[in-house]
């Protein structure tokens, strides 16, 4: 239960929330440039954090607590592994996003392509991306929102009793249960508690996104994740103390923290060769995952950030400030929490599969209620409160702009009534949006018992189309028809994949060979005008294999191919530096094996990695920053 301190740091945040809205609301109504890109102002910095905000969702810690229970540290490695994404993104793609000069990665598709096929794959994509992903992201972030709210936010004691009961009526005859144990006692007054502390967070988060943009939503993440990490790193602290320092804690989790079924080098393995079921189609995956996702290109929000960026360094620096908060300083204040709480909290003998996952995603939000003390339970609590609006916030932010740049804009108002709207009118039309993406979500939300098929559907689909994403950045005959056949096929095969008795590795690479072949094909079968390409070339000036549109404009056709080899190298520099310092420092923290190919001692193992990574920092700084 939350004390008066607690409140205020709480009530705070919320204040800080309200006046960043308000702080940005008149630059925000000038246009749509300053409302979903703030202007392209942003710094590498804010830009970065921003990000790290996002994806800092209060699920997360959650979902890692749960996945060290039930498969051992190696299984974050399809968390992990998306760095390399982030780092292709930055070193590879960044600079692209922002020279092409347009607001949403649908809007891409007319710059890239021509003609009516380009118009139509646009208005697809912002209505897959912009409604149907989206609103799937939200609803799963609005329903977690209940673990977190409901230990703490006992609005039942606090709101009068009259017009707390007058609500729970009013969720008893809806009939929607929002109480994280459906079948625990006093599950209705749960469910009110819960619905009123989703209302309150979604009112103040809807306030500053809508009113102030971009601009508020950044201010708001760089806050949001300062107290997140302040908050992680004091929880951690207080579970590490319970156990007398760090060394003492992990000897207590070999002795007595193993989940049945794992051996204590599987739990705390870092590496696939004393890793709990490290086959080789589970590998396979862990190394494309990154490749076979619909954000490959960073097609979503991370591009909105890079191209709000101020300059195309700006955007880099974004990528690798975000991957090194997101995927180093985050997973080294969580292991510990993780494996303290396997002690702390031991698990109930008979919980196998998704049940002993929940039971250990629960006790996260167990041990801040019963390990943090006043101040510094508050401090937590905002900071995963504020986890919620950051991912909440983003997510309205970058959906509104499909609904208002490629929905309204471009398809109502250009190609079917020909007219152009004011721009005070789209800013007006994306704070409407904001509304109606909020009203869908929490609509799938109350029917989440039938969303995972739905999820699993969305991730089939991301694999079908993430390569091709990348491709048609580097490739020039990368065309309209082919990313429409990609989707189309991704579509289609969806059904009978999920129906198959295959695993969910291999669905996953069954897809992305499917989607992709039939996307390469149906491109050299339907090529691009030269115009759309040279149009595009000439304002993106993208990397790779150009040579012929290059030459068609006098340019060098060598030089894209040149950017390309470089980004690349950056980026695996980039990402073999960060895995280096992760794999060392977390071995080190957590006391975790040395793989068994490993002929040396285990000291000789984390230098390595330690070294591995400090020497290869100047080597990745200077290829991705210090040729401009």
């Amino acid at each position: 239960m939350l004390t008066w301190i607690d409140a205020l740091i709480v009530g705070a945040f919320v204040l800080y929330a309200v006046a960043a809205g308000l702080r940005a609301r008149r630059v925000a109504s000038q246009g749509l440039e300053e409302y979903f890109l703030a202007g392209r102002s942003l710094s590498g910095w804010q830009a970065g954090l921003s990000m790290a905000a996002t994806q800092f969702a209060a699920d997360t810690p959650l979902l890692v607590t749960g996945l060290v229970a039930t498969a051992g540290i190696f299984a974050l490695w399809q968390l992990w592994i998306y760095a390399l994404a982030f780092l292709l993104l930055g070193f590879v793609l960044a600079p692209s996003w922002r020279r092409a000069g347009v607001l949403t990665d649908a809007e891409l598709a007319e710059l890239r392509y021509g003609g009516r096929a380009a118009t139509v794959l646009r208005g697809v994509k912002a209505l897959y991306f912009g409604t149907l992903v989206n609103c799937i992201v939200l609803a799963w972030v609005l329903f977690a929102t209940r673990a977190i709210a409901e230990p703490f936010l006992l609005w039942n004691r606090w709101l009068p009793a009259s017009f707390f009961e007058s609500v729970q009526s009013l969720v008893v005859w809806v009939g929607v249960c929002l109480a994280v144990d459906p079948s625990g006692a006093d599950v209705w007054i749960h469910s009110t508690n819960n619905l009123i502390s989703l209302g309150a967070i979604v009112t103040v988060t809807l306030f500053y996104s809508t009113t102030g943009g971009l601009r508020s939503v950044v201010a708001t993440d760089m806050l949001q994740f300062s107290l997140a990490m302040l908050g992680t790193a004091a929880y951690m602290g207080f579970v590490v103390a319970h156990f007398g320092g760090i060394g003492e804690l992990v000897d207590q989790v070999r002795q007595h923290g193993v989940p049945s079924g794992m051996s204590a080098s599987q739990l705390l393995a870092f590496t696939p060769s004393q890793a709990r079921d490290a086959s080789l189609a589970v590998l396979s995956v862990f190394a494309l995952q990154w490749f076979i996702q619909m954000n490959a290109d960073g097609s979503g929000y991370l591009a909105q950030r890079c191209m709000a960026c101020r300059s195309d360094r700006d955007a880099r620096l974004a990528t690798v400030v975000f991957s090194v908060a997101q995927v180093l300083l985050r997973s080294l204040l969580w292991l510990p929490i993780a494996l303290g709480l396997l002690v702390i909290f031991p698990a109930d003998a008979g919980l196998v599969g998704q049940a002993l996952q929940h039971d250990r995603e629960v006790s996260f939000v167990r041990g801040m209620v019963e390990l943090l003390p006043v101040g510094v339970r508050g401090l937590m609590l905002t900071a995963m409160l504020a986890a919620l609006a950051s991912t909440i916030d983003t997510h309205l932010n970058w959906g509104a702009s499909y609904w208002t740049r490629d929905l309204y804009e471009r398809i109502l108002c250009q190609v079917w009534l020909r007219r152009e709207p004011h721009p005070r009118t789209l800013v007006w039309v994306a704070r409407a949006a904001n509304l109606v993406i909020l009203a869908i979500a929490l609509a799938v939300m109350t029917q989440l018992t039938s969303i995972d098929r739905a999820w699993r559907t969305t991730l089939l689909l991301g694999a079908g189309m993430g390569p091709l994403l990348v491709l048609r950045w580097l490739w020039w005959r990368i065309s309209a028809g082919g990313e429409i056949a990609c989707l189309a096929v991704s579509l289609v095969a969806a059904g009978p994949l999920l129906a198959s008795d295959l695993g969910d590795a291999a669905r996953l690479l069954a897809m992305a060979l499917i989607a992709t072949s039939a996307g390469v094909a149906v491109s050299l079968l339907t090529p691009e005008r030269p115009e759309p390409l040279r149009r595009f070339f000439e304002r993106a000036k993208p990397p790779g294999y150009w040579a012929p549109i290059a030459r068609s404009l006098g340019l060098d056709p060598r030089e894209p191919v040149r950017r390309l080899w470089r980004g690349a190298l950056a980026t695996a520099a980039a990402a073999l530096c960060l895995f280096s310092l992760l794999t060392g420092l977390g071995s080190w923290l957590c006391e975790s094996p040395a793989p068994t190919w490993w002929p040396g001692p285990w000291a000789a193992w984390v230098a390595a990695q330690l070294v591995a990574g400090s020497v290869l920092v100047p080597l990745w700084w200077r290829l991705g920053f210090a040729r401009e």
